[in-house]
């Protein structure tokens, strides 16, 4: 759904620019508890893998494809600011670097793609884990459901934004129709995928999932006195000293950073060739694109220039890809670590020290 250059006009990109720069910029002073929870590692290895599956288009159906968006996996794993901080920088790799969405339309497909993904994937999560039983199958199937839902609603908002601002007249209902449609299909793709990925991170490391802490126990610990004071499994659990950060270990990064460079460098190469789902309504529609400023690039299309080989060209792409997204996000995210927290936040923390030593 990378929207490019051209599909919509000047002062609307620059509209969605703002709305996509203020949500980062908020997730930026948002996701520190987060990041100090999780670890400034995973946020990176997270970004790596969501860049590497998308590189995988799978087919849908009459000549068009899609691919992962991952803004609920994102979302599930390392929460909805450091989510959408990640999907952030999937994009903006993918737009400066492979010419894989307009740098125009960079809000606008950080809009649709982050923000209303993360944010409508990240609500019904949580709506459904309030009613669902309290194991971890539940959040399997509540990210299955999220997924189905992110994506048609992605499709829903890109189709206001093309009514707003669309380069070609086509009426608003024909847009909906086939934008929504295609994007039903896609989103089925969307929750096998991010489903699977889940489990696998469940069945593995249950504590990596930021949508799954709610199932740890919390620590109840008893001074001489008799006081007891909670050092709370979950940062969403208000308990009094804090969420006990994750330790993310050895294997679980070899394992992400390794699936992301096979995907990459390898699965890639057999996505699917067909025009992804907004690709394939603007060649039916004829919507008007440009090519992007750095589609003539060294890694443009996500092959490697002066590379004849194809598999090799390509999963050289995907390797550097892969590459920028770990050092970019895991980069972002030590930053953000290292802010000073809020008075309570470091409260928290020292209490939290005490409580550990």
């Amino acid at each position: 759904m990378h929207v490019p250059d051209g599909f919509i006009d000047l002062p609307t990109s620059a509209a969605t620019g703002v709305v996509a720069a203020s949500a980062v910029a908020l997730s930026l002073r948002k996701a520190a508890p987060e990041i100090r929870e999780s670890g400034p590692a995973l946020p990176g290895l997270v970004s790596a893998f969501i860049f590497a599956v998308q590189m995988v288009n799978f087919p849908v159906g009459a000549g068009t494809s899609g691919h992962l968006l991952g803004g609920v996996l994102a979302a599930a794993l390392v929460g909805p600011w450091t989510g959408l901080l990640c999907m952030t920088v999937v994009l903006l790799i993918q737009g400066v670097f492979f010419a894989d969405g307009g740098l125009t339309a960079l809000g606008t497909n950080i809009s649709v793609m982050g923000i209303v993904t993360v944010v409508v994937g990240y609500a019904v999560m949580r709506g459904l884990l309030a009613v669902l039983p309290r194991r971890t199958s539940s959040v399997s199937a509540a990210a299955c459901v999220a997924a189905l839902v992110a994506v048609p609603s992605a499709a829903v908002v890109f189709t206001g934004i093309y009514a707003i601002g669309g380069s070609v007249d086509i009426p608003t209902s024909k847009v909906a129709t086939a934008m929504i449609g295609w994007h039903i299909l896609i989103g089925i793709g969307e929750a096998v995928i991010t489903t699977a990925v889940l489990s696998a991170v469940l069945a593995s490391r249950p504590d990596l999932v930021f949508v799954a802490r709610h199932l740890r126990r919390d620590l109840e610990l008893v001074d001489e006195t008799g006081a007891r004071t909670t050092v709370a499994a979950d940062a969403s659990a208000g308990a009094s000293v804090g969420a006990r950060p994750v330790r993310l270990g050895r294997k679980p990064v070899i394992a992400l950073l390794g699936a992301s460079a096979v995907v990459a460098f390898g699965l890639s190469y057999f996505a699917s060739s067909h025009p992804d789902g907004l690709e394939y309504v603007g060649q039916q529609l004829g919507f008007d694109s440009k090519d992007s400023a750095v589609s003539g690039g060294p890694m443009a299309d996500y092959s490697v220039s002066g590379v004849h080989n194809t598999f090799l060209a390509g999963g050289l792409a995907g390797l550097i890809g892969v590459s920028l997204t770990v050092l970019i996000g895991c980069g972002i995210a030590w930053l953000i670590r290292r802010q000073r927290p809020s008075d309570h936040d470091a409260a928290v923390e020292r209490e939290s020290l005490t409580v550990e030593g």
